[in-house]
């Protein structure tokens, strides 16, 4: 009894936003080998509970997310969903970049501001966002998801800064990955070997390959670390060929 006991108070409790698809599974599916208890959000992709995980349906931008179905202390949040619309500046309208903000910042601000209060209690806590190297390489077409992801990297080190020392937040800025998100720029083979030829490591990174990250930055290998977004784009953001 005394060592389940210890068991539990040693369980770290993470939830992760968007949790269903991606890199957010791939995120869930990381912790549950650590043995981590785990909260994960899906808005499409049911999936099923299993012995440590809650899975919740959640729309971040009209949902709220019910105290009763989360823990009481929260060691690591990773907030996931994002869009990637790529098209000429002058053929967006305002309500497309709105739309994206909303999704991409708003929804974590409101995530974020929800669940600090738990997030305080463990004294010992992370948060993770996601950015692109698009921020800090300026590429034709991505105005749109620049805006929002460069709002992700403000965002990330003002609350690194105000949220010190208790809370640590970091973000991770990735290139091109085989998602379903990524899909339409990855729908060949062609498009794949055009990809991978412009990275220096010649290939498209995989879900798993950000996941890895980001867990490490949700868990305590990463303890003295926050206020940075970590590049994983297999060099692509400062290898130049």
């Amino acid at each position: 009894m005394v060592n389940n006991e210890n068991k539990l108070k040693e369980m770290r409790n993470y939830v992760i936003i968007g949790g269903s698809s991606g890199i957010g599974k791939e995120i869930v599916a990381i912790l549950e080998k650590q043995g981590a208890n785990i909260v994960a959000t899906y808005n499409n992709n049911v999936l099923q509970d299993k012995q440590n995980i809650r899975y919740i349906k959640l729309d971040v931008l009209s949902d709220i997310l019910n105290p009763d179905d989360l823990p009481e202390e929260i060691h690591g949040l990773a907030y996931c969903p994002g869009s990637i619309n790529l098209k000429p500046f002058h053929r967006f309208k305002e309500e497309d970049f709105i739309e994206d903000f909303k999704l991409q910042v708003l929804g974590a601000t409101k995530i974020i501001q929800q669940l600090l209060p738990k997030m305080k209690k463990s004294h010992d806590s992370s948060i993770v966002l996601f950015s692109t190297v698009a921020v800090q390489t300026g590429f034709s077409f991505h105005s749109q998801v620049a805006i929002s992801k460069g709002a992700i990297e403000g965002l990330t080190r003002s609350l690194a800064a105000e949220l010190s020392p208790g809370i640590r937040v970091n973000a991770v800025a990735p290139s091109l990955t085989n998602t379903n998100l990524a899909s339409k720029f990855l729908n060949t083979q062609e498009k794949v070997d055009a990809q991978s030829q412009k990275n220096p490591l010649k290939k498209i990174g995989e879900p798993k390959d950000i996941a890895e990250a980001a867990v490490f930055l949700l868990t305590p290998g990463s303890s003295w670390i926050t206020g940075q977004i970590i590049h994983v784009d297999g060099g692509f953001s400062t290898i130049k060929q």
